[in-house]
This record gives structure tokens, C-alpha cells and sequence, in this order.
């Protein structure tokens, strides 16, 4: 007889992949172009001391599978914690972009400076970790000054099919936010599944898509997360 808490967590892990597969469908009926590329991710957390981190990320992002450079995105900060579940971070990043002129095979290179303030909570319904992230960017974009605000909403859910299983699902969506007339810059949503290899790491696979100017833009992303 398959046991009750089994059954209950099959039957919320399937909702929850209805209410995705819902949510990204509208998403795709938005424009008839989209392009699928591939996003290798890393990102890390080293421990200083009780209460203070050091954030380091770097992520290669492809218009293909790889080889075909779109962004390469280098970023890091120092963080606080509030208390176990809250920390505010000050960061600086480093973007450098290749994209294609209009109607041609030429690229445009660009380099961005961008300084950044973020607040993270973590929270919990159950076994179902959320995330909220709230992210202020001042972007230094050559000549150019910009101001953008994010916000993230994160989902984890462990799949404990068997005892010490480590398997889990993700998904999140995060919405981009101008000062500038035209406010909206873009959202991204994504679903992935995760595996922790150990106390340290854990490595994820997923499939997001993105929107902005009127075009779906879709990313197989394949994230390794360290915390020291």
C-alpha cells in the first residue's frame, strides 16, 4: 500500500506542474519567434564569518547550444544576515554583451558596469521552500546611466520519494522594472529540477523562457550552486 504522505506529495507536485505549465503557455502565444539558447550558471556563497558572505556568480550565455556568445556576466557582492532567513547585500557586476545588428550576422559589443542593492527572505509553507528577492541596479551602459528594479519569486520543492533522497523541483519568475517611460524591461519564468550532490553543492537543469520588446526568448540552463 503506497503510503498517504507519498500520495499527497505526488498529487501537490502535480498540481504545482499544472499551475507552471498554465502560467507559460500564455507567455509563448506572445510573439511567433523564439529562440532556444543555453545558459551555463554558476553561483556561490562563501561563509566570512557568522553573519557575513561573499557572493561570487558567473554565468555564459549562448544564442546556440555554446559557441555562439550572447552574455558573459560576472558578478559579486557582500552580504549580511538579518537573521537566518534575511540578508541585504551590496554588489558590483561586470556584463559584457554580444548582440546581433538588426538584419545581419554582425555583433554590436557592449560592457556594462552595474552596482546593485538586494534584500533576500526565505521562507517555508511546509517542505516547500520560498524565496522573495526585491534588487535595485544602477547601470553604468557605456555613455549611458540606467536605473532597474527586480523582483523574484522562487519555489523548491524536495521530492522524497525514498528515505535521504535529494532530488527537488524548482521553478520562479522574475519581473524587470524600468525608471524610464517604457517601465517594463522584461520577465523571466523557469522550471527545473535539482539535485543536492552534498552539503555544498547541488546542481540544477531547467528550461526558461523570457520576454522582452515583443519577443519569447527561451534558455536551457544548467546552475551550479556552491556554499562554503
Amino acid at each position: 500500500m503506497i503510503d498517504s504522505k507519498y500520495k499527497l506529495k505526488t498529487k501537490f507536485i502535480g498540481i504545482l506542474v499544472a499551475v507552471l505549465v498554465f502560467v507559460l503557455l500564455p507567455l509563448f502565444s506572445f510573439s511567433q519567434e523564439s529562440d532556444l539558447g543555453n545558459w551555463l550558471i554558476y553561483i556561490g556563497d562563501k561563509k566570512v564569518s557568522s553573519n557575513w558572505n561573499i557572493h561570487h556568480e558567473v554565468q555564459y550565455r549562448n544564442y546556440n547550444a555554446i559557441g555562439d556568445l550572447e552574455q558573459l556576466l560576472l558578478r559579486t557582492g557582500l552580504g549580511y544576515d538579518l537573521r537566518d532567513n534575511a540578508n541585504i547585500l551590496l554588489g558590483y557586476g561586470f556584463i559584457h554583451s554580444q548582440n546581433y545588428l538588426s538584419n545581419s550576422d554582425e555583433k554590436d559589443k557592449l560592457d556594462e558596469h552595474r552596482i546593485f542593492q538586494q534584500f533576500i527572505n526565505k521562507s517555508k509553507i511546509g517542505s516547500v521552500g520560498l524565496q522573495h528577492r526585491y534588487r535595485f541596479e544602477q547601470r553604468f551602459i557605456g555613455e549611458d546611466f540606467k536605473l532597474r528594479f527586480r523582483y523574484f519569486l522562487g519555489i523548491r520543492v524536495p521530492l522524497e520519494f525514498q528515505e535521504n533522497d535529494r532530488f527537488y523541483l524548482s521553478a520562479y519568475n522574475e519581473i524587470f522594472l524600468n525608471s524610464q517611460a517604457n517601465v517594463f524591461d522584461r520577465n523571466r519564468t523557469y522550471f527545473g529540477v535539482g539535485q543536492e550532490l552534498n552539503e555544498k553543492f547541488r546542481l540544477e537543469i531547467g528550461y526558461m523562457n523570457q520576454f522582452l520588446n515583443g519577443i519569447n526568448r527561451d534558455q536551457i540552463n544548467f546552475i551550479l550552486f556552491s556554499s562554503f
